[in-house]
């Protein structure tokens, strides 16, 4: 993760012109599974009013890889991962083919609404950090590519920067954490896994 100082026009499908082109922040490298984002209740139960798809996820064990991953994206509360992710626990994530990609994805990128995809997936490349928006620098993403700086991303993408922090406030929310840091703990939505219903 970057901070890119804040300028382009607007692609609208840039992300589904990267998908066609090959790596894309919806791969991962086999192997590595353990580091996808956690999907809330919340996002699971929308993404299966959408595909109605129970086979579109996968029980994950809160490994310590996992935790110290997200305590990386949320390195002020720490001590709330661990209340949020505790090691005897699980947290649904999206499943993978064998070649890493999402089961949402095709050659034209995902097949999801917008609407009913992930808040990470939405947010993606950007990320709140108190007060400031920061760029994930993924080597493979046009939007990266083509905006060089954080504006530039941003119009490449069509998102303005209060959407950036509306969807950051969302997930926050989503994963159990308040809106914003600093703010009292709400209720916790992933320590209820135990298995899938």
């Amino acid at each position: 993760m970057a901070n890119i100082p804040e300028t382009r026009e607007i692609d609208p499908i840039i992300c589904e012109r990267c998908a066609e082109q090959g790596p894309t922040c919806c791969r991962l490298d086999p192997g590595m599974e353990e580091f996808c984002f956690p999907v809330s209740v919340k996002e699971w139960e929308r993404i299966l009013d959408h595909a109605g798809e129970k086979g579109s996820f996968v029980q994950e064990a809160n490994s310590s890889n996992f935790v110290d991953n997200i305590k990386r994206l949320f390195p002020r509360e720490r001590e709330l991962v661990d209340k949020l992710f505790p090691w005897h626990k699980f947290h649904l994530r999206l499943a993978t083919d064998k070649q890493g990609g999402c089961v949402f994805l095709n050659s034209e990128g995902c097949t999801l609404p917008r609407e009913a995809r992930p808040y990470y997936c939405r947010v993606f490349p950007f990320w709140v950090t108190g007060n400031r928006i920061n760029v994930f620098t993924p080597a493979t993403c046009l939007a990266v590519k083509a905006g060089k700086n954080l504006r530039g991303i941003r119009q490449a993408m069509g998102i303005s920067e209060a959407e950036i922090r509306d969807l950051h406030g969302r997930l926050r929310m989503a994963w159990g954490l308040p809106p914003r840091e600093g703010m009292a703990l709400l209720e916790q939505s992933f320590t209820q896994y135990t298995k899938i219903r």
